[in-house]
């Protein structure tokens, strides 16, 4: 049902770790996912992987056994591998056990149903992996309808980002859409449109978030530019009380994201 590999020159080996680099995953459509619990996750959402990978740490977990069966059945391969591929596939020096690998899948604006959810999530140039893939755990965990990323945005299906998300890049819809595709598809938002500024007067906790609330961040360098926070209802700040004149981005989303909800 599997093959051994154990070579690190591999042909398959060597197109998994080519995974790394953005040009491989936009040119394949493919993205690395490591960890039995995220390879378990995205098989119980109905998305089985195009690889499977596994050491000898893993076989005989019956969650291992289920990913394999879901890896043959949608025409996978499955393949045992040594601990330094494990390592050198994730360039990681304690990798995880399991390594998949997945088609990437993006939603359209337009498939984007607003009465799913109380609250969506756009990020504007997102930059920092770490980041989107926490963000992207928190919409989940905040039942939000769908992440959407605006402009020149870090890619949701690094290595970092999936790690980042601990599955839920497999659980929330990913949207990718340009300034002017995203004005124009906001004009017919029927909720709230909130943004965060250093400069606006309305506290975070006072503003109006009316259902579906979608929620507008600006990037780690420069927040939102002045077009975006145009496209806004209104825009809030959370308060600061120390000498930090600002946020994380992914925690100040999350704080917006659970006062919308």
């Amino acid at each position: 049902m599997s093959r051994v590999v154990t070579s690190l020159t591999n042909p398959t080996v060597k197109a998994v770790r080519g995974l790394h680099l953005r040009k491989e995953r936009d040119q394949s459509g493919l993205f690395v996912a490591e960890g039995l619990k995220i390879v378990t996750e995205a098989v119980e959402l109905g998305r089985a992987p195009r690889i499977l990978m596994y050491g000898k740490d893993a076989e005989g977990h019956p969650l291992l056994k289920r990913a394999i069966q879901a890896t043959l059945a949608a025409k996978g391969e499955v393949i045992e591998v040594t601990q330094d591929i494990l390592a050198k596939v994730s360039r990681r020096d304690n990798p995880q056990a399991v390594v998949a690998v997945f088609a990437q899948a993006y939603t359209s604006l337009s498939a984007l149903d607003p009465a799913a959810a109380a609250c969506f999530v756009a990020l504007h140039r997102v930059r920092d992996p770490g980041n989107l893939g926490t963000i992207v755990r928190t919409a989940d965990a905040a039942g939000c309808g769908a992440v959407i990323l605006v402009g020149e945005c870090c890619d949701p299906f690094s290595v970092e980002a999936v790690r980042a998300t601990m599955g839920s890049i497999f659980a929330v819809p990913i949207v990718k859409a340009s300034e002017a595709e995203f004005a124009g598809w906001r004009s017919d938002w029927p909720g709230s449109v909130v943004g965060t500024l250093l400069t606006a007067e309305v506290d975070h906790r006072q503003a109006v978030y009316e259902r579906p609330a979608l929620i507008l961040m600006g990037n780690e360098q420069q927040g939102l530019t002045p077009d975006m926070a145009a496209l806004c209802d209104v825009n809030v700040k959370i308060p600061m009380r120390g000498r930090a004149d600002s946020l994380n981005l992914s925690v100040a989303t999350g704080i917006m994201i659970y006062a919308a909800t």
